[in-house]
């Protein structure tokens, strides 16, 4: 006789398909941070990770939608990291050093073995058109709308003086964070971070009114 699987054994079963989820988007970040979103697909990881094509498909349909939920994951990670904690800065001027600072530490933790990882697949995609293409320049824009928004509230907090382009100067921070994050990952022991530090700091102190 057949018995309806309890409340209990379904949260279970919903527990470890999540976990699973979670593990394929963890590895699938790492490696599209090393080798690109493109080597993100449902036959490499079912390899990587000893599980059947078949079973990614329960949690993927397609590899669009597989390197799209990718994206989310490293999303997710990094408001964790950078983000969420640089926003409880009591001013502009603070928030804009923590962005700054809390982006240097998430490479130079080895978050992503290919460093930022957004550094890395807008560099890959950009040239490819698609939905995961605009979703992955979508965040790196969002990014760079961030540190513009925290230049715009140091310069309304009387911090950073006025007559700063608040556009340029956020694309002009993000150039060292940029350059700071290739470097480390070509050779960490470079001092490419320890460099971009003191670039921001003398670029701030001149913006600073």
């Amino acid at each position: 006789m057949d018995v309806a699987p309890t409340t209990a054994t379904t949260d279970r079963r919903l527990l470890r398909g999540e976990r699973t989820r979670q593990a394929i988007l963890t590895h699938a970040s790492r490696l599209a941070s090393a080798e690109g979103l493109e080597a993100v697909s449902l036959q490499r990881l079912a390899g990587d990770l000893g599980i059947s094509k078949s079973g990614l498909f329960a949690h993927f349909g397609s590899k669009e939608e597989l390197q799209l939920a990718t994206i989310e994951t490293a999303s997710a990670l990094f408001a964790e990291q950078v983000m969420e904690p640089a926003a409880a800065a009591p001013n502009g001027l603070e928030r804009l050093r923590e962005l700054a600072e809390l982006f240097l530490r998430h490479v130079e933790n080895g978050v992503y073995p290919g460093g930022c990882f957004f550094a890395s697949v807008a560099a890959e995609l950009d040239t490819h058109p698609g939905l995961v293409r605009d979703r992955a320049l979508q965040l790196s824009d969002e990014w760079l709308q961030g540190l513009e928004a925290a230049i715009r509230d140091a310069q309304a907090e009387g911090a950073i003086d006025p007559a700063e382009d608040a556009q340029q100067l956020a694309f002009e921070l993000d150039a060292y964070l940029l350059l700071a994050n290739a470097q480390f990952v070509a050779s960490p022991e470079s001092g490419a971070t320890d460099r971009a530090r003191r670039a921001l700091a003398r670029r701030l102190e001149a913006a600073i009114s």
